[in-house]
């Protein structure tokens, strides 16, 4: 007796379900941004309804193509649109606290750094890369998945490695980055300039991303070099954190500080932490990019 459309449809939402953590880890990774990672997933699940599964013989590997293929198509319009973004675009940051790795068999590329550089790559070094460095995908299905001989997957993801690689600063350890990151938010509040000053590489570059949304006071451009971007963080010390609600949360990967007033969230401030202190200050004020965290019934203290 033929089973009925209900009973087939609840099988593939089963699997769908069992590989969705990994397909939104391979579109967000691809596109920076949860909401059209989300997009990417939900197409993915209604072609998956609507193909003829029973002739589907790796229905893992067949979602993971599909969503890897929408990723890449998206990020071309992405990049258009990126590109006539009102001030400095930042990806959207997710809470990593219930899954650091995000889907993944490592947390590679879920730092901002790491993201803001595939963002230079293009979109089959970029799918390349995250399938390898993120999921251990072998070439062979590398090659499959983006159409390409396994040869030249091989060169997509050395390329795109060696990228990566000239773009990334040293990291500190988690502690380290906690502390620099907790010194700065009290130099910050105080306006303290050679405190801030201390805190920072001397090619430190501060972005912020407020999406030109009214009411929104971030910076058009973005701030480079230590004695700038103390000034810059100075001058706004005495209004910006006033009533702050300062909550720690864990944001790709990294602890960040989450800034609300009447519990609405205002930015999320993260930061690339190397041995010679801070290089880059990421704060995100989009509110349509803060909607992932909240600040805790409590708000935290920055120690």
């Amino acid at each position: 007796m033929p089973r009925d459309i209900g009973s087939e449809l609840d099988d593939a939402a089963l699997i769908f379900n069992g590989v969705r953590p990994q397909l939104f880890g391979i579109a967000y990774r691809m596109l920076g941004s949860a909401s059209e990672a989300e997009d990417i997933v939900q197409d993915a699940w209604l072609r998956w309804q609507a193909c003829d599964r029973s002739k589907v013989l790796n229905p893992a590997a067949f979602l993971s193509t599909t969503t890897t293929r929408l990723a890449i198509n998206a990020v071309q319009s992405a990049r258009a649109r990126h590109e006539t973004y009102i001030g400095p675009w930042l990806p959207e940051p997710v809470d990593t606290s219930a899954d650091p790795a995000l889907g993944a068999e490592r947390g590679e590329a879920l730092g901002f750094a790491v993201l803001l550089l595939l963002e230079t790559l293009s979109p089959t070094e970029r799918a390349a890369y995250v399938l390898r460095e993120s999921f251990d995908y072998p070439y062979r299905q590398i090659a499959e998945i983006i159409e390409v001989s396994e040869a030249n997957a091989r060169q997509l993801v050395t390329r795109a490695r060696k990228h990566i690689a000239a773009g990334r600063r040293s990291s500190v350890s988690a502690d380290d980055h906690r502390r620099l990151l907790a010194a700065f938010v009290d130099a910050a509040q105080t306006g303290d300039l050679d405190a801030l000053e201390k805190l920072f590489a001397a090619d430190i570059v501060s972005s912020s991303d407020g999406g030109g949304v009214k009411g929104v006071l971030a910076a058009r451009i973005r701030i480079h070099g230590d004695e700038k971007v103390a000034k810059f963080v100075a001058a706004f010390s005495s209004h910006f954190w006033t009533g702050a609600q300062i909550t720690w949360v864990e944001a790709n990967g990294a602890a960040s500080v989450l800034l609300a007033r009447d519990d609405v969230p205002y930015t999320l401030l993260t930061a690339t932490t190397t041995p010679g202190g801070i290089a880059q200050l990421h704060w995100v004020m989009n509110p349509s990019k803060l909607g992932r965290f909240a600040p805790s019934a409590a708000a935290t203290s920055p120690h």
